[in-house]
């Protein structure tokens, strides 16, 4: 199991703050691989509010005593007070984001970006931007530099306008049909995107068109389908490099590369540094 979390003051302990309207707490990631279940149980809920957005695989959830799954491209939202229970598993590859936070005017904020109060789970899409805010927000409670409180509270009011932005495109057409395909690709690239992925034979497959499948792709996701499988390559190489002991050559093989030598430029591309000098970097 991948886990990346930072705390406020480097506590763990949930509050109720209404010195500010906005106050991120903590945040972080779990992604499971081996680890059979990470359940979840706090039948008094927490005090502040914790917003979960599921990047891929699935996760079990129990509200009023009945389980949903919810799937990946979908947010779930408690609110202080709210029994939480759920559960992660090993075998569903579940990688999820997740933070928490408090303030003087969090429901009427929630209210005023379409987070209704009748409402734990919100359809959101599977864009990368997500997950790269979610990062983000993680690496600046860990750092703490200057403004930091500020930043959080901007980064966590993007996520907010980027959901408010999707409920808004979502009710402008009929897009049941869009989101059930573009859901069943997510799910199939998460599923095998270390494999060799032809767009137009997967289109052709699943009897829609190239272009309307790119177009519709990206619409929800922020990305086209072959920047998102490069995005889940790159990612999970980066767990490897930072949790397993695979040499490079036998880490580009496990994400889809047979040339280690490609995967190492492509990398270096999209993170700033080779393979190598990115495992030695967290080994700092």
């Amino acid at each position: 199991m991948y886990t990346n979390n930072a705390y406020l003051n480097n506590s763990t302990q949930d509050i109720k703050d209404k010195s500010k309207p906005l106050i991120v707490t903590s945040c972080g990631t779990y992604h499971l691989y081996t680890r059979p279940k990470l359940p979840t149980w706090r039948p008094r809920g927490r005090l502040d509010f914790q917003l979960l957005y599921i990047a891929s695989g699935k996760a079990h959830f129990h509200f009023d005593g009945k389980e949903q799954i919810v799937t990946a491209g979908h947010m779930v939202l408690y609110r202080p007070k709210e029994p939480q229970k759920y559960e992660y598993y090993g075998e569903d590859q579940t990688e999820v984001y997740w933070v928490h936070f408090t303030g003087g005017n969090v429901t009427n904020i929630l209210r005023s970006y379409g987070l209704t109060d009748d409402k734990h789970v919100f359809h959101c899409g599977s864009g990368l931007d997500y997950r790269n805010l979610f990062r983000t927000m993680i690496n600046e409670l860990q750092m703490c530099k200057e403004n930091y409180a500020e930043m959080l509270e901007m980064y966590l009011r993007q996520i907010f306008i980027m959901l408010q932005r999707y409920f808004i495109n979502s009710s402008k057409t009929d897009n049941t049909r869009v989101v059930e395909e573009i859901d069943k690709a997510t799910l199939y690239f998460n599923e095998h995107y270390s494999e060799d992925i032809s767009i137009d034979e997967y289109a052709q497959n699943n009897h829609v068109s190239v272009s309307w499948f790119i177009r519709n792709f990206k619409h929800c996701t922020g990305s086209t389908p072959m920047q998102y499988i490069l995005s889940k390559r790159i990612y999970n190489a980066e767990i490897l490099l930072q949790d397993s002991t695979y040499n490079i050559t036998e880490i580009s093989e496990i994400v889809g590369y047979e040339n280690p030598l490609y995967f190492s430029r492509i990398f270096k591309k999209v993170k700033g540094l080779s393979p190598s000098e990115y495992r030695k970097s967290i080994n700092l």
